[in-house]
């Protein structure tokens, strides 16, 4: 979750404009108005999932809308959280699962190690039939992360990646659609290119970044990595993860997002949605429901609409 995941507990919302294929993963977006184009999928990542689905609902109530895509975080060796997701397929939406292999050998995954453990959660996924998106090792550009920049040569990653969506493909888990998230480029974080395992083992890519300041804009936090993106791959793009602190100006930053998301054919965005009360981004609060303005100007951008709600 780039150096905001540090803080624990932060919730994401999930926006996308696109199309879904209920097998085999997301279809490339349609073409809509070059103006407005329409933001067909919302959803939200809270901090009690996957054992609490009412941080969802509560999130519904607030944006006005019910969320088609929910996520959650899942730690090496967890099982396939099957009660969340169907849950979520009960409410219509579809479970997004990143999966974190901290302090995690990933030259073992790639030489097959921990294949017990991966034909049973493909196997559990497979079984779910519904379609689920997986994300492994998110953010390996940057060097907060312990299967990362730094810590991994980038090719003993590429190999886990590889040997994690063969196994899933093995155990006939076509259901899955794959998201590989890197974060925004800065002097902190390495080569995306380097970390990338070839269009035949991805479906999505993802991009991670924050307005921290008045100054940040869709351009500078995210155009350069996008660029670099551009150059190997024309994937499906989603800006994975993302919140406007209130020092940059919440209701601009909002406004500027949706702004930057609308200008390409991007299938959406992420926001996180809780105050981080400690660690390095102390006093970050990312909330929107904290935030008369913004959560209005949210509600009206993802009518297409300019300005706040009242009230």
């Amino acid at each position: 979750m780039g150096l905001v995941s540090c803080v624990a507990g932060i919730a994401v919302v999930v926006l996308a404009v696109g199309g879904l294929r209920l097998t085999g993963g997301f279809s490339s977006p349609s073409t809509a108005s070059a103006s407005q184009p329409q933001v067909r999928y919302l959803g939200v990542y809270e901090p009690g999932a996957p054992d609490s689905y009412s941080g969802v609902e509560q999130f519904a109530r607030a944006v006005g809308r019910q969320p088609n895509l929910v996520s959650y975080y899942s730690g090496w060796g967890e099982a396939f959280q099957k009660s969340f997701a169907e849950t979520a397929a009960s409410h219509d939406a579809t479970t997004i699962v990143q999966v974190d292999p901290s302090n995690i050998s990933l030259a073992k995954i790639a030489a097959g190690k921990y294949n017990y453990y991966l034909i049973s959660f493909a196997d559990s996924v497979a079984a779910f039939k519904h379609p689920v998106i997986i994300s492994f090792g998110h953010e390996m550009n940057g060097f907060w992360e312990t299967w990362g920049y730094t810590h991994v040569p980038p090719a003993t990653f590429v190999k886990a990646w590889r040997h994690i969506v063969d196994v899933f493909r093995q155990q006939g888990a076509n259901n899955v659609t794959w998201l590989w998230q890197v974060n925004s480029s800065s002097s902190q974080t390495g080569s995306v290119r380097d970390w990338w395992p070839g269009s035949q083992y991805v479906n999505w890519v993802g991009v991670s970044g924050y307005y921290y300041v008045p100054s940040n804009t869709f351009s500078n936090v995210f155009t350069p990595v996008i660029t670099s993106i551009r150059d190997f791959t024309q994937d499906p793009l989603l800006i994975a993860e993302t919140a406007v602190g209130p020092q940059a100006g919440q209701t601009r930053g909002i406004k500027d997002l949706f702004a930057g998301l609308r200008t390409q054919d991007y299938l959406g965005l992420v926001w996180f949605d809780q105050h981080s009360y400690g660690g390095l981004y102390k006093g970050e609060d990312w909330r929107l429901e904290d935030n008369p303005a913004a959560l209005g100007t949210f509600r009206n951008a993802l009518k297409g609409l300019a300005g706040t709600l009242a009230g």
